[in-house]
């Protein structure tokens, strides 16, 4: 009998130490404890593909009303988000630009929350949707005379980089891109950038 006794008051004893032990583990976020998170880019699919066309407001199409239209092209971009944190954060916030080659033509904005648990990775998945035509304005504006320098047009660069998708033969950049956490009040901003393949 005073075996058992002895026998319960060691288990009860290791049960308390492990639950304190427990508590000790579960931090309360702080400004000093906060470690940043890490936002890695894992792959980029061609969620949706049209091929290549465009044709301009000169042209009547068979339904709808004449315009500057062209075909989209649908980036979907899978990112791996860590927390190195004893405690669970929220995603409040992320975006990138996207640029073909090196070429800037898009910025891709996820607005959902999410709460990724303390020491796991979650995926997030962004789409980008080029068009044609806010493409095409977008690289002659900020790339014009990078593109002259290459003796490549506009036009030129917009259908490579069309056909070309489905076989990912140019480098997709992600740049500029900010992820805003947040824990119990406490708040970090982190910058990240990635190229695929």
């Amino acid at each position: 009998m005073k075996r058992k006794a002895i026998v319960l008051s060691c288990l009860f004893a290791l049960a308390v130490a492990a639950f304190f032990s427990g508590c000790a583990a579960l931090q309360r976020p702080s400004e000093s404890n906060f470690k940043a998170p890490t936002v890695t880019l894992s792959h980029v699919e061609l969620e949706h593909y049209f091929g290549f066309w465009y044709y301009d407001p000169k042209i009547k199409p068979t339904m709808g009303n004449p315009g500057k239209n062209g075909a989209p092209l649908d980036y979907a971009f899978i990112f791996e988000i860590n927390n190195p944190n004893k405690y669970p954060i929220q995603l409040d916030g992320f975006s990138f630009s996207v640029a073909l080659e090196e070429f800037g033509l898009n910025r891709a904005i996820a607005p959902e929350t999410m709460w990724i648990p303390p020491g796991k990775t979650n995926q997030l998945r962004v789409h980008a949707v080029f068009d044609v035509s806010p493409a095409l304005n977008s690289l002659l504006i900020t790339g014009g005379f990078k593109l002259k320098e290459k003796g490549m047009s506009g036009p030129q660069a917009i259908e490579k980089w069309w056909t070309e998708a489905p076989d990912f033969s140019f480098p997709i950049n992600v740049t500029e891109g900010s992820a805003v956490f947040k824990a119990d009040g406490v708040t970090k901003v982190v910058p990240f950038k990635a190229t695929f393949p």
